[in-house]
This record gives C-alpha cells, sequence and structure tokens, in this order.
C-alpha cells in the first residue's frame, strides 16, 4: 500500500469552517444565508474573494492571513476566514504551510495583497553601466531626483534618497501625501528579508495577482472617510492603549454594516496587530475592486510597482 505524504499543519486558530454563525454586527439568520453550507458558498450567490497575508520573516510565526468575500447582489463584506501566529510541525517549512493555505486550502482568490515589498529597487533592475545617482538617466531615478529638488525648497535638512535601497513608491507615501508616512525601505534592514519571501511566493503562484499594500496608509484612508478620531489612527500598532483602538476602528467598519466578522476573529484582531494588518491588505485588495483605491498619477514612472491604497472619500457598494 502506497505510504500516504503528510502535510503541513498550520495553525487551528481562524479556521476557515464555522461551528456558529454567531457574529459582530451581523444577525445569524443574515449569516446562515450567505454560509448555508458551513462556511462554503452556495451557487446561487456570486462571489469575489480577496486574501491580505501579512508576512513575517520565513523562520518565525509572525505571520497571518485573512481572506473576505464580497457578495456584490447582497453588498456585504464577510471576514471569511483569519489564520494567524501560521506555525508548522515536523519537516514541513512556514513557507509550506502558507502555500498550502493560499493554493489548496483557500480556491478561488481573486487577489493576493502583500504588506511586503514586492519589486526590488531601481539599482537592482537596471543593467547599465552606473554613472551615478546625480547622472542616472533612468526614468525611476529621474522622478525621485525631481522629487528631491522639488522638497529642498522648504524642507531642511533634506537627505538624498539612495534608489539602491528604497523606490519611488516609498518616496510617494512619505512626501505627497495629505499626512506624512514613512513605510520601510524595501532593501532596509527589516524589509529586504520579507521582500525575498514574498518574491518566493509570487513566483510560485504567478496564476494570481499581487498587490503590494501599506497597512497603515490604508488605516489612515478608510478610518478618515468613517470619521474615526486621528489618534486612533496613528497609534493603531505599538501604542499602550493600541487594543482599544483596534477595537473601536473594527466596531465602527461592523456597526456601518461595511463589514462582518465572527466574534472570534475580531478578538484576535484585537489582541493581535499582524491578523489586524492581514485583514487591512484584504480589504484594500476589494477596495481596488471596486475601484476605491488612488490611481497612479500619470508622472510617475511606468516601470515603478505602485503601492495600493484607498480614495480620501470611499464608496464601499
Amino acid at each position: 500500500m502506497k505510504k500516504k505524504t503528510a502535510r503541513p499543519q498550520t495553525a487551528k486558530r481562524g479556521t476557515q469552517r464555522r461551528k456558529s454563525a454567531a457574529t459582530a454586527g451581523a444577525s445569524p439568520s443574515a449569516v446562515d444565508r450567505l454560509f448555508a453550507t458551513g462556511g462554503t458558498v452556495t451557487e446561487s450567490l456570486r462571489v469575489h474573494r480577496f486574501a491580505g497575508v501579512a508576512l513575517g520573516g520565513g523562520k518565525t510565526d509572525k505571520t497571518a492571513v485573512a481572506v473576505i468575500d464580497f457578495f456584490p447582489d447582497q453588498k456585504r463584506v464577510f471576514l471569511r476566514s483569519l489564520r494567524d501566529k501560521i506555525s508548522v510541525k515536523g519537516d514541513a517549512t512556514a513557507d509550506d504551510a502558507l502555500y498550502q493555505i493560499l493554493h489548496d486550502e483557500e480556491r478561488d482568490l481573486g487577489v493576493i495583497a502583500f504588506d511586503a515589498p514586492l519589486q526590488l529597487p531601481k539599482c537592482f533592475r537596471c543593467d547599465l553601466k552606473c554613472p551615478g545617482v546625480a547622472k542616472c538617466p533612468q526614468p525611476e531615478v529621474k522622478w525621485m531626483r525631481d522629487v528631491h529638488a522639488k522638497r529642498a525648497k522648504s524642507k531642511r535638512p533634506n537627505k538624498m534618497f539612495t534608489p539602491y535601497t528604497e523606490r519611488a513608491a516609498e518616496i510617494y507615501l512619505a512626501h505627497e501625501l495629505e499626512e506624512p508616512f514613512h513605510p520601510p525601505h524595501a532593501m532596509g534592514s527589516n524589509a529586504a528579508p520579507l521582500a525575498a519571501r514574498a518574491r518566493f511566493f509570487e513566483r510560485r503562484m504567478l496564476q494570481i495577482p499581487f498587490l503590494e499594500v501599506y497597512p497603515k496608509v490604508s488605516l489612515w484612508r478608510i478610518g478618515m472617510s468613517l470619521g474615526i478620531n486621528k489618534s486612533y489612527l496613528r497609534f493603531h500598532r505599538h501604542a499602550v492603549d493600541s487594543d482599544e483602538a483596534r477595537l473601536y476602528i473594527l466596531k465602527t467598519l461592523i456597526e456601518k454594516e461595511i463589514a462582518f466578522i465572527y466574534q472570534q476573529d475580531l478578538r484576535i484582531m484585537v489582541e493581535d496587530s499582524i491578523a489586524f494588518d492581514a485583514f487591512l491588505c484584504a480589504l484594500t485588495a476589494f477596495l481596488r475592486h471596486r475601484g476605491q483605491t488612488e490611481k497612479r498619477p500619470a508622472s510617475f514612472p511606468k516601470d515603478a510597482i505602485w503601492i495600493e491604497f484607498p480614495r480620501q472619500k470611499i464608496s464601499w457598494f
């Protein structure tokens, strides 16, 4: 008899199948109608499915996956599944576990949104003889020079950019929005290992489109559109009362009937900022599907990746 190969085991928290229809902000009857088969959508309902991944290192369990279903006819968004602290047993790797979730367990994903860099800085993608930053003819570097020169008129000191660690997208978020944001450089010490891991998954799953998301900007735009206090949006992650801020933000989404979330998943996201970020990534992918994310500026370099983030005024349905 042929021996079966053991499959990697993922964390049990936030499993896809639900034993109860009890949710926060949604009546059991509504959930029963949409999830009449215990988590499998009935054939009579059109659904679009999006995954958000808050990526951690390949040798840690600090990775979370959120999958949301959007029912356009019913104008409903459900958090279908939430997996936090993805871990493995035996000889399997964390990469095996994540691949199993995204490729095998979650079927029909339209988009996967990552909170990690999906493109390396321009210097890593260039094969020209380098003339130096000041004379570089590449459009992306020229765009970065123009932004730097414009910023020099009002900002002192105005540190020079480094096209071998940062990208146009990071500079745009840091200096071109209504609020200054400072995403880590793609090849900085914190983001570089995540960029390598995200690229590893993108190569294995080329049949599914990937998006890059910076959850802090997504939360800011979503929160401002809902009238949430700025202090909650700025300090949702590391402040002493960050769990209270996450709870308030999630309850606002629920009370306005934008998102329907199971109580157990609500509790996980309040306790775990990484799981919360995964949900924000998935929600940003949904907003892009709805045409509610910002378009690339006409002047933005064509070969540079664009980080997806919501519009200032969001039309949810």
